[in-house]
């Protein structure tokens, strides 16, 4: 089981003016982590992107990044569940 979430979070004042973004809903110009973990709380896969950039967006970036261990995982090992929270569309993910 995979839990996944993003949060919108101020960059450094280092970083380029390329790698950043406003995001309305924290009102945050920076950047946003995305983020899966297991069910004990460990990292699994991680995504950073500019903090304007969907939640939905966010998450086919990092799923497409990382689609190896998906396709790699053995037959008889059941499916994984993906538990995301109202900031994702399944309806969006779907079509894409």
């Amino acid at each position: 089981m995979l839990i996944i979430d993003s949060q919108a979070v101020k960059n450094t004042c280092n970083a380029s003016a390329e790698s950043k973004g406003y995001c309305f809903y924290k009102s945050t110009n920076g950047i946003k982590r995305h983020l899966a973990v297991d069910t004990l709380g460990f990292p699994f896969f991680t995504h950073c992107t500019k903090a304007n950039v969907s939640d939905d967006r966010g998450l086919i970036e990092m799923l497409t990044k990382n689609i190896d261990y998906f396709q790699s995982k053995p037959v008889n090992i059941p499916k994984i569940t993906i538990l995301l929270d109202h900031g994702y569309h399944p309806e969006h993910l779907r079509e894409e």
